[in-house]
């Protein structure tokens, strides 16, 4: 009898950004050889023989799994600080011992009772630049609480009712329906998103009228359960900050939401246009700077699109698809840079880091407003959008690894970048694994084949793309506001616990990339006016590819 060893080759994964890598991971099965009795009969005399076959030693280098060795490499370089400091301390106190400390200390206290001047005068100096340094100091900034904007079911918009209200508007051509109907299909939307009330009549109504009760709305449903669950008053609030990038009345949507609930007069109010599905997180970054300004005060960040006069009623292709992917949503998050607000906030914001590739001529007209030769108004998409937002992604996880990284991934990156450096094309380029630095990714869920790209770029499992693909499925893409469902999504679950780090990563027009950081104070329950409150238990659902 012979042992064998088994062993299972994973086939290559996919090539990212440009770049190939590869992974071999060996497994073994192990055979156990008992020992087999041999009875011989001789007359009378029975005798048993144990025949012991002789066991191989195991191969141990194909029994390593790779991903343990990384993982106890992290473990070792994280940690490695601490590992040299213990025997330095240990010496260091022996040696205190030795120098009888005691005695020491004696003597300095004798010195500085006959230098009383001295004492004073460093002690001044110490308090001078301790309270320089508490002034000056980056406030911290808390996310206290949010609220995403539930539609009524009124305004649920199945593909069935999409196709045949399309239909019935007599502007779309047979190609032009044809289009929308596959668009639809594989988009990864469900049968449950919402439209709003202007387009659910025939013929639609996309005036201006319809449009600002779109948007009042979404805002104040937001705002509302916002103020409820918070407990916060309407006059409290410093800043405020509103995002939408298609539809900017005068007045702004900020005097509008100042005179709905008569904000303070000197409130300091922002109203951020035409930037697209991240200014989202463009707004929180406002609202950060402008709390490390105004001490002891609120901050209101509101998110939202408008679809009422957007819908585009041509039948130029590449300006049909964001018919068939936008829907009504929005979100209020309340920001505060009070230190109270920390026994009670869900999270505290770590890092925002923004990138823009607008003087890069395609990434500017990559998603792009215009007339098409009709005169009707649309949003275009660009074909090479998958690709400008692959490059910007690049560029801004460039400046967020140093942040977030664990000093393990940056010295493989960079002892990658110099060995790349000194034997050329020879060597493959180092991906870092963010997944070290993050317990959470809400990616923007403008689309499947947006969230499909990061999946396979960041080497995501599907569990971290759930939040994104479920929040697609469910609300359709609602622009800036979505990472805000996808948060959502992930507390509905009871995946958040304390000290958890989640990145919200968002893509814009212009073109832009943009992340926010955030670590959980605490371990965060589902909330009760959660959007999800009534049909969580439902998801994940399986989506056809």
């Amino acid at each position: 009898m012979f042992s064998s060893i088994h062993v299972h080759h994973t086939p290559n994964p996919p090539h990212i950004f440009h770049h190939y890598y590869y992974i071999i991971i060996y497994k073994s099965c192990k055979t156990s050889l008992k020992p087999q009795p041999l009875t011989m009969a001789t007359g009378e005399l029975t005798t048993t023989v144990q025949i012991h076959h002789r066991r191989r030693l195991p191969d141990f280098l194909q029994t390593i799994n790779l991903k343990h060795v990384k993982l106890g490499y992290h473990y070792l370089i994280s940690h490695i600080v601490t590992l040299c400091s213990i025997p330095i301390i240990i010496i260091t106190i022996m040696e205190s011992y030795d120098m009888r400390l005691n005695d020491q200390l004696h003597e300095i206290w004798q010195d500085l009772q006959y230098n009383v001047v001295s004492v004073i005068i460093c002690s001044g100096v110490l308090v001078f630049g301790f309270t320089v340094y508490i002034m000056r100091r980056p406030k911290h900034v808390y996310l206290v609480d949010y609220a995403c904007y539930r539609p009524p079911n009124e305004l649920k918009v199945p593909y069935e009712r999409f196709m045949k209200h399309s239909r019935l508007t007599g502007d779309f051509d047979e190609s032009a329906l044809e289009f929308q109907r596959k668009i639809l299909e594989r988009s990864g939307l469900g049968q449950e998103t919402y439209f709003p009330e202007a387009m659910h009549t025939i013929p639609p109504t996309p005036s201006m009228a319809a449009a600002r009760v779109e948007a009042e709305q979404v805002m104040f449903g937001a705002l509302d359960t916002l103020f409820t669950t918070t407990g916060i008053k309407p006059k409290d609030i410093g800043i405020l900050v509103v995002n939408c990038s298609l539809f900017n009345p005068t007045p702004s949507l900020s005097s509008m939401i100042v005179n709905k609930y008569k904000l303070r007069g000197n409130i300091k109010s922002f109203n951020l246009g035409g930037m697209g599905c991240s200014a989202g997180v463009i707004a929180i970054d406002l609202a950060k700077d402008m709390l490390q300004v105004q001490r002891n005060t609120y901050a209101v960040v509101v998110s939202t699109e408008n679809i009422t006069q957007n819908w585009y009623f041509g039948n130029k292709k590449s300006m049909l698809i964001p018919n068939c992917l936008f829907r009504v949503g929005g979100s209020a998050v309340l920001l505060s840079n009070k230190s109270v607000d920390r026994s009670r906030a869900k999270y505290q914001l770590v890092h925002v880091v923004r990138t823009h590739r607008g003087s890069d001529d395609k990434a500017f007209r990559c998603v792009y407003q215009e007339q098409d030769d009709n005169g009707k108004t649309g949003v275009s998409l660009s074909k090479d959008l998958m690709a400008i937002a692959g490059g910007a992604l690049k560029t801004n996880i460039t400046t967020l690894g140093p942040l977030v990284l664990p000093i393990s991934e940056q010295l493989l990156f960079f002892c990658t970048l110099i060995a790349k450096k000194l034997f050329k094309k020879s060597i493959k380029p180092y991906i870092p694994d963010f997944k070290l630095a993050f317990d959470h990714f809400c990616i923007h869920a403008g689309g499947r084949a947006v969230i499909d790209e990061l999946e396979k770029n960041l080497q995501l499992s599907p569990m971290h793309v759930e939040a994104s693909r479920m929040t697609l499925h469910r609300f359709g893409n609602t622009s800036s506001s979505s990472i805000w469902y996808e948060l959502a999504y992930i507390e509905g679950k009871e995946r958040v616990r304390k000290g958890h780090r989640v990145w919200q990563i968002a893509f814009g027009s212009g073109f832009k990339c943009n992340s926010a950081v955030w670590k959980a104070l605490r371990t965060v329950k589902p909330a009760a006016h959660s959007p999800w409150s009534d049909c969580i238990d439902k998801y994940p659902v399986e989506l056809v590819m």
